[in-house]
């Protein structure tokens, strides 16, 4: 579809002053109106202004494309406006936007992303952009359009037209990981780079509305190199044996002549598929730092839908008891699985969360070592959950340990994890290192018998080692709780210690040590026994609520995937779900860990200060009502934490930079 076609006299206005980005929204929003583009303008605008809090859709150099998918849209369009003075719409360079395209969508189709994508290609031409602001006529601007879509599109439609044998000296793959601005952005500026250069190019865009433009066997057959400008993975097998260049998406907008002088001088790595290691060293000397985050990030973005959905279950099922007339104190730690409806959704919650570490650590093998690294890291991060030893393979705990005369097993947790999927992966390019000399004859079977074989009982040695010592590391913490403990002058401390314990592994030995010496000591029905576990309770509540206030206050800390999967932390950190922190604190564990902990321990001693007494061993703000001594101070104590731990944030976490947001 044109630009042209969707932009109406009507639906345009130059010259004009504004004097704030809401300002500016209205503006466009009354041309839409004016057009006859809009069947519901209030409903519009919820979809423009829902969209602009994920992040401004200000890209820079003066430029800025609201957009928004609805109902309330009658028919695809364009509204547009001109702004000679400019206006601040947040961009991330800090400059003001002198030119605003505003999309309407209709719900049907992915209509925005193809004119999203043909805009940014055009606007890539400075002097192009530059006569649309200077237009002087709605019939000047609606021309330079026309000619500069006919000179852009119709030159590619031709070029396609070319027989095959012509190709393309180089080829490109862009990405970033929502897919929109960046992703189009870098792919024009390769492009046109190629043109100037004289080494035509075709870039592939894998967008949000998945790959356009992609690349043929026969091209990739017949090209030079390959440029890959991405921040999330693509498919690289099929690059096998092709000098490549792997870069993060914001050098393919910056550095595109580099990039292509690099192929043609000779100096890109060939890449081979089965050796994963040269996937994330394959040009501009990427920092041990940078790739170690790749990986990272690669696993926690297929963990958090299991975080999310798993944590909202439990949540549900904690609501469902309460409405039921269940009492909490009663029951203890059968809370959220005494009616059958809660239990259903607190046994599918929890399946969902079992799943999230051994997710985790699978997915970081596999961006190390590709598909023989998901066995690896899967087997790994499940045997962290478990805590497996050499004695104990089955994982054994209470009464059924001591039958067979074992340690009861004690689970690594989410750091368990994160030791199994960067040791998996690392280990398996080992192992594909040393089957490189192995007869040719054996190539078939390697990544369906050897490498699943080495791989699987290298990682089972591995952890079951690893357990054994978070066993001891547990049982040292219990031992020295409950030599505190002993002494009542020591109970504020304590209660900051415990409540901390809960923030620095979110499921593993620390915070499993504190909340078994808590919900152990309930059974001796004391008062201290109560105040241990309202300050256990609370240390496990703030971390998610404290990222969840830090991304609602200061988003320029996290990016557009963060920020939007945050809000879900004020449902898990009221329902005492920790959780909810880890792929916060596994992005960025030396800012998150000492923030939440600073933030836990103040709860906690504020808590036992005021004196709050909890029966309950779990819930969070469903079992409030079951408090001995002033529930609101026990809320106070809360809010302070959660507020701390934000502020903490705010200071450890540097705002992020350019590069960093061009991340997006």
């Amino acid at each position: 579809m044109r630009i042209t076609d969707l932009l109406s006299k009507q639906s345009i206005e130059l010259g004009i002053s504004l004097g704030s980005k809401a300002e500016a929204i209205d503006k466009l929003i009354s041309l839409h109106k004016q057009a006859g583009n809009l069947a519901d303008v209030a409903k519009y605008k919820e979809g423009i202004l829902s969209r602009e809090e994920q992040c401004s859709t200000a890209i820079g150099q003066g430029i800025a494309i609201p957009h928004a998918k609805s109902e309330a849209v009658k028919k695809p369009a364009l509204a547009a406006v001109t702004v000679p003075k400019g206006v601040d719409y947040q961009a991330m360079d800090g400059q003001p936007s002198d030119l605003i395209f505003m999309i309407a969508a209709p719900n049907d189709g992915d209509v925005h992303l193809e004119v999203l994508s043909r805009l940014m290609q055009m606007l890539m031409d400075d002097k192009f952009k530059s006569d649309l602001v200077n237009a002087k006529s709605k019939d000047e601007f609606l021309s330079i359009i026309d000619k500069k879509e006919i000179e852009k599109f119709g030159a590619e439609a031709k070029e396609e037209a070319k027989p095959q044998k012509q190709g393309y000296r180089i080829l490109a793959v862009t990405a970033c990981p929502t897919g929109i601005a960046h992703t189009y952005m870098a792919a024009e500026a390769l492009e046109k780079a190629g043109k100037e250069m004289g080494y035509p190019l075709k870039a592939e865009t894998n967008g949000s509305g998945g790959a356009k433009n992609v690349l043929t066997k026969e091209e990739i057959a017949n090209c030079d190199g390959i440029i890959i400008a991405a921040d999330k993975s693509v498919e690289m097998a099929r690059f096998n044996g092709k000098p490549l260049i792997s870069v993060p998406v914001s050098q393919g907008i910056q550095k595109p002549q580099e990039l292509i002088q690099k192929i043609i001088d000779g100096k890109a790595p060939v890449y081979h598929s089965e050796k994963a290691a040269e996937d994330v060293d394959s040009g501009m000397n990427e920092s041990v730092g940078r790739q170690l985050y790749k990986h990272l990030m690669n696993g926690v973005s297929h963990m958090l839908p299991f975080v999310v959905a798993g944590g909202i279950f439990i949540a549900i099922a904690f609501l469902i008891d309460i409405m039921s007339g269940v009492n909490a104190r009663e029951v203890g730690s059968a809370f959220g699985t005494v009616t059958p409806v809660a239990n259903w959704f607190k046994t599918l919650g929890g399946v969902a969360f079992s799943l999230m570490v051994p997710i985790l650590a699978g997915f970081i093998a596999r961006s190390i070592a590709d598909r023989p690294g998901l066995l690896v890291g899967l087997v790994g991060g499940f045997l962290a959950t478990s805590g497996a030893t050499f004695a104990n393979p089955a994982a054994l705990t209470g009464d059924a340990a001591a039958a067979a005369g074992v340690a009861a097993a004690i689970p690594s947790g989410f750091l368990g994890g994160l030791l199994a999927g960067f040791a998996g992966g690392y280990l398996m390019l080992a192992i594909e290192k040393m089957c490189d000399k192995m007869p040719r004859a054996l190539e078939g079977i390697k990544p369906v018998l050897i490498y699943p074989l080495l791989g699987l009982g290298s990682i089972l040695v591995i952890m079951c080692a690893v357990n054994p010592i978070m066993g001891l590391i547990n049982q040292g913490m219990s031992d020295g709780l409950n030599t505190i403990a002993a002494n009542p002058a020591m109970m504020v401390p304590l209660c900051a210690l415990l409540a901390g314990m809960m923030s620095i592994d979110m499921g593993g030995p620390f915070n499993k040590a504190a909340y078994t010496f808590a919900t152990l000591s309930l059974a001796n029905a004391t008062d201290s026994a109560y105040m241990i576990m309202a300050a256990v309770m609370i240390g496990g509540m703030v971390p998610p609520l404290a990222i969840a206030l830090s991304n609602t206050f200061f988003k320029n800390r996290w990016t557009e995937d963060e920020r939007k999967n945050a809000p879900v932390n004020y449902v898990m950190g009221l329902s005492f779900i920790t959780e909810g922190a880890i792929p916060y604190a596994a992005s960025s564990p030396l800012t998150v860990i000492p923030s939440c902990f600073v933030g836990s321990a103040l709860a906690g001693a504020l808590s036992a200060l005021f004196g709050c007494k909890l029966m309950a061993p779990h819930g969070g703000v469903f079992v409030f009502a079951t408090m001995q001594g002033t529930w609101y101070f026990y809320i106070l104590a809360l809010a302070a934490g959660a507020i701390a731990g934000m502020l903490m944030l705010a200071i450890l976490k540097k705002p992020l930079n350019k590069a960093a947001k061009v991340k997006k």
